[in-house]
This record gives structure tokens, C-alpha cells and sequence, in this order.
């Protein structure tokens, strides 16, 4: 007994010294393993910065979202001096459609309502198949300070217009932006939005009766956005005023001038919205526009005075979780009221036979309303429903000479569109017309819009 115990009782003293060697052994391999993990991962992490790095030397600019109702398109700074960082963004938006009208779209009018006597391709859409309105846009950082950007028009009749050409500061502080050149203005929810970003093929017809399709302008601007939780936005904007409602002037200082407030939020996660209240001011001179007089002549009529247009504007939108992949609503609507004060010159044409000249003052309105519902993944329906009224028409001395109908144009329209991606949409628009007293347009448009190239962010 005496001689197994001794080996016995110097293996068990051995034992804990044997286990420890193994621990060690063990913890050894880990640390070998963790410390290759880590060196793995920190080239990994080195090769995407490095991707990132690049692919920011690529770009000459991106877009600031902000965090509240309405995601300003504000240019970021350049941030690379690679080669690629002098190259401006080009993109290229190809539109085309096929129009069935029951009406011949060269006598369009809107009873009541003076157009401009050259109206925009917009308010009188085209028979058969047309080049619908294309765009090309260039744009980029200019230096640290400044941001340049430029749109032009490829209207159906081959002619090209510029519908944007202007500079924009990246680093005013207290939240201020100004702005230089030709631009959308502000005024309004849908004025600031290319024709491709709109949700039906047509502009409203409030928008076609008191800003002739779109209003643009050669001038400045000024907004402010106000450091609080809730989207607080200002603008102001003094300009030429040459598009109508106003006209082109020969003259120093300003034909237009706006001023306008946006306020927006989230309610949850799942709403947000934005509202809005605009002024346009212009001062037209001679503003031309062809009518029919009581003996059913055809003449030319001519306006000078002030022109004032408000408008108030409201959107909503829901989402699940704020996620529009699968589905989403936008509830979309702008009244606006025009009141215009000064002269009016009867049958401009007979100017060698003595012309009529009277006050002139009216107060006009109008509105729409529409809805747009995403209802499965890349397909979208709309309603729109919308209505002008003649409130207040008077010609002076030329009431004699001058129809002033008490008839209330109107339209609805129903579109359905699919987008395979945020690159394409091919949209069919049903639209019953009738904005000219007793006559009814039925309308179908098929019409698609491809976005080529570096294309900013919308707005909200």
C-alpha cells in the first residue's frame, strides 16, 4: 500500500499544474484568433472608407434632406479635389405621350379666364403622339461657397426654352439661403416642382388660368429656415415678372415680387405634413389676351394695372413606419385668389379706328384636390377633381362690349402608373374636361418619363 500511494499522491499534485498548462494553451489560441479577427475586420473597414473616398471624389454634389416635413434641395460642399469633382451632374429626363382628345386642343379655352395669348405646351396638350416636355439639367458645386444649376425645356413644337438658370450659396449661416438667376418660385406647392415630378400629366387648371402653367422668374431670392423642432420656412423674392401674369418690361427695378411661409411635421411615425401660405404681386403692362365680344367678333384686349395673386397650399402623407416601398397616400390641395386692378384697353387691333379704354377690376378663384394612393409595390392610382369660379368680373365702360359668363369651369381626372423603378414611370390619365362652357373634352393620355444621369432629390 505504502508503495502505490507515493506515485498516486504525486500524480494528483500534478494535476492542477497539468490543467493550467491546458487553460493557458487555450486562452493562447483565442487571443491568436481574436487579434486575427480584428486585423480582418480593419481591412475590411479600410477597404470601405476607401470605397466611400471614392466615391465621394465622383460626385460634385449631393442633396441636403432636411429632417422635418420637406426635403430642401440644397447642394452639398464638394468634398474631394480629384479630377471628376470639376465635372458637373447631367441628367436628362426623356417624356413622351400619345393623346386622344374629343376636342380640337387649337380652340382651348377657358371660359372666363384670360390665357396668355401664346399658351405654354402644357395647357394645350396635342393630338396623336408628341414629344411630351424633356429636360436636361446640369449641375454642380462651384466652389465651397456657391452651388450652380440649369434646366431646359425640349418642348413638343422643337422649341428649347430655360426653365432654370441660377446660383445658390452652401455656407450662409443662421439657416439662410439666397438665391440668383431664373428659378421656380417658391410660391405655391406645385410651382417649385418640375412638370416631371407631378403626379398627374397636366398642370390644374387653376394653375394654367392665374400663372399661365408655371411661374417663373428672373430675380433673387432669400429663405430662411428657422432652427426649431417643427419646419418653420420663409422666402421673399423680388424679380423681372416677365412670364404671366405679369409681362416684360423695359424699365430698372422689380415686376414681381413674392413672399411666403411653409410650416410642416410629423405626426408619429407613419404622418407628416406641410402647409402654406403665398403672395405673388406682379404689375403687368399691356398684358395681351384674345377673346370674343358681345357681337361674337374676335378681338385682341389689352391690361395694365396690379395683379395679386394668394394662394394656400396643403399636403399629407402616411406610411406605414414612414416606409413608402409597399404602400403610402399623399393627400394633395391649393386654393388660390387673384385680384387684379387697373385698365383695359377694348380691341386692340382697331387701334386706327379709336380704341375703348376702361377700369377694369376682378377677383377670380380657384382650386384643386387630389389624392394619390400607392397600392401594391411600383403602382400608384389618382384622383383629382378641381374648379374655378368667376366671383367678381368688371369691365367699366366696356361691359357693353365684353361677355362676362357666370359659368364655373371644372375637370376631373383619374391616372393610374407603373414604375418599375425610380428611373421610369409610364402613367394612363382618363380626364373628363370641361373648362369651356357647354362644351365637354374627353381625354386619354399614355404617357412615359425616363430619368437619365444624376438627378437631385424632390421636394416633400
Amino acid at each position: 500500500m505504502k508503495t502505490l500511494g507515493i506515485p498516486l499522491l504525486a500524480a494528483l499534485i500534478a494535476l492542477p499544474a497539468t490543467a493550467s498548462a491546458a487553460n493557458e494553451s487555450d486562452l493562447r489560441a483565442l487571443r491568436e484568433e481574436v487579434a486575427r479577427l480584428r486585423e480582418t475586420y480593419e481591412k475590411r473597414i479600410d477597404a470601405l472608407e476607401k470605397r466611400v473616398l471614392e466615391a465621394e471624389s465622383k460626385s460634385a454634389a449631393t442633396a441636403l434632406v432636411t429632417a422635418k416635413a420637406e426635403a430642401a434641395a440644397m447642394p452639398a460642399p464638394a468634398t474631394s479635389a480629384g479630377s471628376n469633382a470639376f465635372n458637373p451632374n447631367i441628367s436628362l429626363i426623356l417624356s413622351g405621350q400619345y393623346g386622344n382628345l374629343s376636342k380640337n386642343p387649337k380652340n382651348y379655352r377657358i371660359t372666363g379666364f384670360h390665357l396668355p395669348s401664346e399658351p405654354l405646351g402644357d395647357i394645350t396638350p396635342q393630338r396623336g403622339f408628341s414629344l411630351a416636355e424633356s429636360e436636361l439639367g446640369i449641375s454642380a458645386n462651384i466652389d465651397h461657397l456657391f452651388y450652380g444649376a440649369a434646366s431646359f425645356a425640349i418642348h413638343p413644337d422643337n422649341t428649347l426654352s430655360t426653365e432654370e438658370a441660377f446660383i445658390q450659396t452652401t455656407a450662409l449661416s443662421q439657416g439662410l439661403t439666397l438665391k440668383a438667376g431664373r428659378y421656380y418660385s417658391g410660391i405655391g406647392y406645385l410651382n417649385e416642382q418640375h412638370a416631371h415630378a407631378w403626379d398627374f400629366v397636366d398642370a390644374p387648371l387653376a394653375y394654367q388660368a392665374f400663372l399661365g402653367g408655371q411661374f417663373n422668374n428672373d430675380g433673387v431670392q432669400v429663405r430662411w429656415l428657422a432652427p426649431t423642432d417643427t419646419f418653420l420656412e420663409i422666402g421673399a423674392e423680388v424679380g423681372r415678372g416677365a412670364n404671366y401674369p405679369g409681362t416684360g418690361r423695359n424699365k430698372n427695378g422689380s415686376g414681381a415680387s413674392a413672399i411666403y411661409a411653409h410650416l410642416g411635421g410629423d405626426v408619429g411615425i407613419s404622418n407628416s405634413w406641410r402647409a402654406g401660405l403665398s403672395l405673388l404681386t406682379t404689375s403687368p403692362h399691356d398684358r395681351e389676351w384674345d377673346d370674343t365680344d358681345t357681337t361674337g367678333t374676335a378681338v385682341s384686349n389689352s391690361f395694365t394695372g396690379s395683379s395679386r395673386l394668394w394662394i394656400a397650399d396643403g399636403v399629407w402623407k402616411w406610411a406605414p413606419n414612414g416606409n413608402t416601398d409597399h404602400t403610402y397616400f399623399k393627400l394633395q390641395g391649393e386654393y388660390l385668389r387673384r385680384i387684379e386692378d387697373g385698365n383695359q384697353t377694348y380691341d386692340t387691333a382697331a387701334a386706327s379706328l379709336g380704341t375703348s379704354t376702361s377700369g377694369y377690376n376682378t377677383t377670380q378663384s380657384g382650386w384643386y384636390l387630389q389624392g394619390v394612393y400607392q397600392f401594391a409595390p411600383n403602382w400608384r392610382a389618382g384622383l383629382r377633381t378641381e374648379r374655378l369660379s368667376n366671383n367678381t368680373v368688371d369691365y367699366g365702360s366696356n361691359n357693353a362690349n365684353l361677355l362676362r359668363p357666370d359659368y364655373a369651369p371644372k375637370r376631373n381626372a383619374l391616372m393610374v402608373d407603373y414604375n418599375p423603378s425610380e428611373f421610369a414611370r409610364i402613367r394612363l390619365q382618363l380626364a373628363q374636361d370641361k373648362s369651356q362652357q357647354g362644351i365637354t373634352d374627353n381625354q386619354i393620355f399614355l404617357q412615359y418619363q425616363m430619368s437619365l444621369g444624376a438627378h437631385g432629390g424632390h421636394k416633400f
